[in-house]
């Protein structure tokens, strides 16, 4: 009998290894936004066209970094409409936090600030939506910011204090957005506004820094 209840117990753990390990597994449609190298895939708009796209934004060991001025986002080449987004962000250990966010479905005319959905980075308020001019969006009544009716308050707070890292999963499938942070479920929108559009990184006021970008498309 203790012999037999050895086995079960060696196949438990055998299964339970094996589910960790499937789940570090690199989907099969995963798609790589950021190569770790330099900005392939990715176009910019500053709100000072004197300032170089390489003045704010550059990549050292692998980590994309946002000096945060002036203001302005790089943005995707292509653009998506249902998608698994993840990415790692921090804000600059030895710097002051700030400000940024990950822009959803952006279209129309690039400016400050474009029309999209933000999910936002600003220091310990990720979480939160904002709908940027005109974007339409429902979110659950209770958290609509009175103030500002466009910025739509998390339900609760999952955020990693500076300079930890923090990971981001945004699902964006029809006219749903659900908003992970370390993987817990922040906050949810839905009849949102249906179309393909670009996804962009800000640089809004602090130095940020961002890893491991990449993003599974939905069918």
């Amino acid at each position: 009998m203790r012999t037999l209840w050895l086995i079960i117990g060696a196949l438990a753990i055998v299964s339970v290894l094996g589910t960790q390990t499937g789940a570090q597994e690199k989907h099969p449609k995963e798609i790589p936004l950021f190569n770790g190298k330099d900005l392939t895939g990715w176009k910019a708009f500053l709100a000072d066209p004197n300032v170089k796209p390489e003045e704010v934004w550059s990549v050292q060991d692998g980590i994309l970094i946002c000096k945060g001025t002036p203001l302005g986002y790089i943005y995707t080449e292509k653009e998506y409409r249902d998608f698994i987004l993840k990415l790692e962000w921090r804000w600059a250990p030895d710097k002051k936090p700030g400000n940024s966010g990950v822009l959803l479905r952006v279209h129309g005319e690039h400016k400050i600030w474009p029309r999209s959905i933000e999910a936002q980075l600003m220091y310990m308020n990720s979480g939160d939506f904002w709908l940027i001019d005109g974007y339409r969006m429902d979110t659950d009544p209770q958290y609509v910011d009175k103030n500002a009716p466009r910025h739509r308050w998390r339900h609760k707070s999952a955020e990693k204090p500076q300079p930890e890292w923090n990971e981001y999963e945004i699902i964006v499938k029809g006219d749903r957005v659900t908003l992970k942070v370390n993987g817990e479920v922040v906050n949810e929108g839905w009849n949102a506004e249906v179309r393909a559009g670009h996804i962009a990184l800000q640089s809004e006021g602090g130095e940020i820094h961002f890893r491991n970008i990449r993003l599974i498309p939905l069918e």
